[in-house]
């Protein structure tokens, strides 16, 4: 790592991922602060973290991750797909993305999610939104389109390098495609069947509005940013008997390795691409909770014709405002407004008995 004058301030940043298996410091000089965050939504950065988009932010060429003893590099797995111009590193136990490496002069995108240890969040500040074409609907952009009254610029590249959703392949109506970026994981996810709708049990997860669609939220919980790298994930809920190929008891299938976050919660990604797959708990049986940024409707990434939004509020809005007060309000009025404007309001709803929260701490 490139030194700094010992005449310039300076602050050090600690950073880490959920299972503490990596973790690092940054020393960079003030005058660089706040760094610059863009949200890139492209294809590739939804189907390998399984979030909405990426939270990135460029480190000063010279500047890279100083990796907190046992941590190393050695404990993340790298992905390189095909034709990739950065390596792309997560942590091998949790999944957790920390950033990518750029493969011709080695400069640094870092995740901004995993820097819990430091009490203020005025070193980055969210710029803009990028690859929003590729969405088919302007997925997060549409809910975060300014932070603390600033409007986030949007920018998309001039070429057709990333494609619209109307390019996806057409599954039909009655069934939804999820896919990681590399493929190891893929399974197809079928619309409330009539013999599951007139369940006591359908009633937790599917809205009176409409019973062809499952439930979905958006969820700035401290875990779910630790194990993703990103400030924000948002779940649809399905039930495991809706899922082809059928899920096995352990969610195990293809390139999908796990995590136990807390007693009785399960998380599930490749550990091939990094892609968050599922949340499970021991006391909802039968049920996950599939990251939608791995699912693939034509319509766009919000899957305006496979769930009902949970528009009112955030899930664990309190874990969000802790680490990132002026995201998380930014997040809470945007999403509220959108709901307006698709559905003629906002739209609330419980979901299932427990919570993604970890039941102890670490």
């Amino acid at each position: 790592m490139a030194s700094t004058s010992t005449s310039t301030p300076t602050k050090t940043l600690t950073a880490a991922c959920l299972c503490k298996s990596v973790q690092y410091t940054l020393t960079l000089a003030t005058d660089v602060l706040p760094l610059k965050v863009h949200l890139c939504s492209c294809t590739i950065c939804r189907r390998t973290h399984g979030s909405p988009c990426s939270f990135h932010a460029p480190l000063p060429s010279g500047i890279a991750p100083e990796f907190i003893a046992p941590s190393s590099i050695a404990n993340l797995t790298a992905y390189i797909h095909a034709n990739a111009r950065s390596t792309r590193f997560f942590c091998t136990t949790c999944g957790c993305h920390i950033g990518d490496r750029d493969r011709g002069t080695n400069d640094w995108f870092i995740s901004t999610a995993l820097f819990d240890a430091n009490s203020d969040e005025g070193w980055y500040e969210i710029d803009s939104h990028c690859f929003t074409y590729s969405t088919g609907d302007g997925g997060i952009s549409s809910l975060l389109p300014r932070v603390k009254g600033r409007d986030i610029k949007v920018w998309n590249p001039k070429s057709d390098s990333e494609p619209a959703l109307s390019s996806e392949p057409q599954n039909g109506s009655s069934e939804l495609l999820a896919q990681c970026h590399c493929g190891g994981v893929s399974f197809t996810i079928a619309r409330p069947r009539e013999e599951y709708i007139h369940t006591p049990s359908s009633r937790k997860w599917i809205h009176p509005s409409d019973t062809s669609k499952w439930l979905a939220l958006v969820d700035v919980c401290s875990d779910c940013r630790l194990v993703t790298g990103s400030s924000v994930i948002m779940w649809m809920f399905v039930p495991t008997d809706h899922i082809t190929p059928e899920a096995p008891a352990d969610l195990l299938f293809g390139s999908m390795t796990a995590y136990e976050s807390s007693e009785g919660v399960r998380r599930t990604f490749c550990g091939t691409c990094g892609a968050t797959v599922f949340y499970s708990h021991k006391e909802r049986p039968g049920i996950v909770d599939v990251a939608t940024g791995i699912l693939r409707a034509s319509e766009g990434v919000m899957l305006g014709d496979w769930v009902v939004w949970r528009t009112a509020r955030v899930g664990f809005v309190e874990d969000g405002l802790k680490y990132d007060f002026g995201f998380t309000r930014g997040l809470e009025d945007g999403l509220r407004e959108w709901g307006v404007r698709m559905d003629g309001e906002s739209t609330d709803f419980g979901v299932g008995a427990v919570t993604h929260r970890a039941v102890e701490d670490d």
